[in-house]
């Protein structure tokens, strides 16, 4: 069992950032493929950036590349999302998740993934 829990959301103006952290416990972490989701009100949920589970590969969706950058720490069972240059389009609830499914097949297909934090709201205003 995975229990994954986010930290870290809040408002922020445009231009600035913000690192959403998620604590992960559960003895799998290490070999799961774990990603960043989020939702906006309205939209369909997004895969937002998505890392190995050694930390080598990662994806990201076309709109963050360049701004946004996944990392974990496996020692300390964490996993990060650095977001700079947040733009109000990035507002959403953003979701920490993950699977044992290898992460270069489908990244991005939240149905894949077993394991759900509860999320933390992102608010960017112009």
């Amino acid at each position: 069992q995975v229990q994954l829990v986010e930290s870290g959301g809040g408002s922020e103006q445009a231009g600035g950032s913000l690192r959403l952290s998620c604590a992960v416990s559960g003895s799998t972490y290490s070999s799961s493929c774990m990603g960043w989701f989020r939702q906006a009100p309205g939209k369909k949920r997004e895969g937002v950036a998505v890392i190995s589970s050694g930390g080598d590969t990662t994806y990201y969706v076309e709109s963050v590349k360049g701004r946004f950058s996944v990392s974990r720490d496996n020692a300390k069972n964490y996993l990060y999302l650095q977001m700079n240059s947040l733009k109000p389009e990035d507002t959403a609830m953003y979701y920490c998740a993950a699977r044992r499914l290898t992460c270069g097949l489908a990244p991005f297909d939240f149905d894949t993934y077993s394991y759900w934090g509860r999320g933390t709201q992102v608010t960017v205003s112009s």
